[in-house]
């Protein structure tokens, strides 16, 4: 009954994405965003509460991600998440480590951006971290920068693969893959092959423009439950597509 609710209300929510819009000038065609996304219509607005300002009373504008998860991924995550609370963690919660994941996304791409890999050692698995060093010191300026998401700036997070594991001295572990679109203003091409949709964002009149980029990161977030182990989450892999390669 669940599984067709949720059905129904998908099958809303794709009519009410997809409704024309009213008659308006000609439109030139815009670059489709990465599988998985969609951006709404540019009449949408990004989110400010100020306009071009203090006091401005001008258009505001946002930005709206919509992502339609898998129903069969979503109740695949569900169920481990059961396992997880039955056998290694009775108060696991997936909003509360969603909440903690975002903190620790933005503070270590931060970290990642300004080259500080030394502060990461707490907070990154020591092979991840010896692997980010060679490819930081190659990295041009502007892929740096872009690699900073602001905790404001992170428009979408969801849960990827959850995988539970032993190894073969027997410890449990739990790992999950957590998947984040951030905004980020660095200087990079109005065309990056293969990377999510580029656009602009205009606060007050048209005359001030402030271009930012839909940016994509993938984070795991491991953590070992076997007896007397430290309870912390460590990040075994750091992915920025087309940025940290």
């Amino acid at each position: 009954m669940a599984l067709r609710a949720a059905s129904r209300r998908g099958r809303w929510l794709v009519r009410e994405l997809t409704a024309p819009l009213a008659p308006g000038p000609p439109r030139a065609p815009q670059p489709l965003p990465p599988a998985g996304l969609r951006l709404l219509p540019p009449a949408v607005r990004f989110a400010s509460s100020e306009g071009h300002g203090p006091g401005a009373d001008g258009p505001q504008r946002k930005v709206v991600v919509v992502r339609i998860t898998s129903p069969v991924m979503w109740l695949r995550t569900r169920f481990y998440y059961l396992l997880i609370r039955l056998y290694f963690d009775p108060d696991f919660s997936i909003e509360e480590f969603t909440r903690g994941a975002k903190q620790a996304f933005s503070l270590v791409s931060k970290l990642l951006s300004q080259s500080k890999l030394d502060l990461l050692e707490e907070l990154v698995s020591e092979e991840t971290l010896k692997i980010l060093k060679e490819k930081i010191s190659l990295l041009p300026d502007n892929h740096r920068d872009a690699l900073a998401a602001d905790i404001d700036a992170i428009m979408y997070t969801t849960e990827g693969d959850v995988r539970i594991y032993y190894d073969d001295d027997g410890r449990k572990f739990v790992s999950i893959l957590m998947r984040f679109w951030y905004l980020n203003g660095a200087n990079l091409p109005d065309e990056v092959p293969g990377e999510a949709k580029v656009f602009q964002i205009m606060f007050g009149d048209e005359s001030m423009k402030e271009k930012k980029h839909l940016l994509t990161a993938n984070y795991e977030f491991q953590r070992e439950f076997t007896e007397g182990a430290k309870p912390d989450w460590t990040i075994t892999r750091i992915e920025h597509p087309r940025l940290l390669e």
